[in-house]
């Protein structure tokens, strides 16, 4: 199982937000590239970064930072937060990260993923963010009436061959995830599955890997020392204590 480090920026600084609330901000780092450094040195391939700016209202306010991160070679970066056109979409591919993800887009203008799938495949992943089941968009401050789980068998059939997918009301409560809706999810075939929101325990990591989910995104509980990277990333590749 894959291990994606997350590094949420706001302001071009590395930060996290509880259940998504942006008025519930910690700062953790200065620099992106700098966090992205210390999560190589514990063995980290990859690396899962949020522009929380764009992803509210749509600018690329941490394009910058991104691309300075987007600079250290043999490192696999995926990149989403306020993606909703073409060209934003070359934009972060030409600076060397290696999948875009679609999130509020995705819901709002369906045939722009469906195009975007048919252009640039394994490239494109789609967020879908849940709330009590259902998807929410506007960098989580809006809920749909979709239902989360039949939205990615939906974008399954359109061609999506990468999901990540976050059960907002465990994300950065440092309390575990929802397992019970990956182990649903493990079971859509054809889809790969990136675990995200709340992951806090050792436990959890084996269990995701043991569900054959393709990857999972730390974030608070590597910051707050509640998960040691190299741990978990010895634990994803199949061993249970180092």
């Amino acid at each position: 199982m894959q291990i994606f480090p997350a590094t949420d920026i706001l302001g071009g600084k590395v930060v996290r937000l509880t259940k998504g609330d942006y008025d519930a901000v910690k700062i953790y780092a200065d620099s992106p590239y700098e966090m992205a450094q210390q999560f190589i040195k514990a063995g980290a391939v990859n690396l899962h970064m949020v522009d929380l700016d764009g992803a509210k209202d749509g600018t690329p306010v941490n394009f910058e930072a991104i691309r300075e991160a987007a600079k250290i070679k043999d490192l696999f970066i995926e990149v989403g937060g306020g993606i909703r056109d073409e060209a934003r979409i070359e934009a972060y591919l030409e600076l060397g990260v290696k999948r875009v993800i679609l999130g509020t887009a995705a819901v709002k203008n369906y045939p722009f993923v469906e195009s975007a799938v048919k252009k640039y495949g394994d490239a494109i992943a789609v967020g879908v963010d849940a709330k009590n089941g259902l998807v929410a968009i506007n960098g989580w401050l809006e809920t749909t009436d979709v239902s989360s789980v039949d939205f990615c068998k939906k974008l399954r059939d359109s061609g999506v061959k990468t999901v990540i997918y976050t059960d907002i009301s465990k994300d950065g409560m440092l309390s575990g995830t929802n397992l019970e809706v990956y182990a649903q999810l493990s079971q859509i075939e054809g889809l790969d599955i990136v675990a995200s929101g709340g992951i806090t325990f050792e436990d959890e990591i084996k269990a995701l890997r043991d569900m054959n989910i393709y990857g999972a995104i730390v974030g608070k509980a590597v910051y707050e020392n509640k998960l040691d990277l190299e741990r978990v990333i010895k634990i994803a590749n199949g061993g249970d204590t180092l």
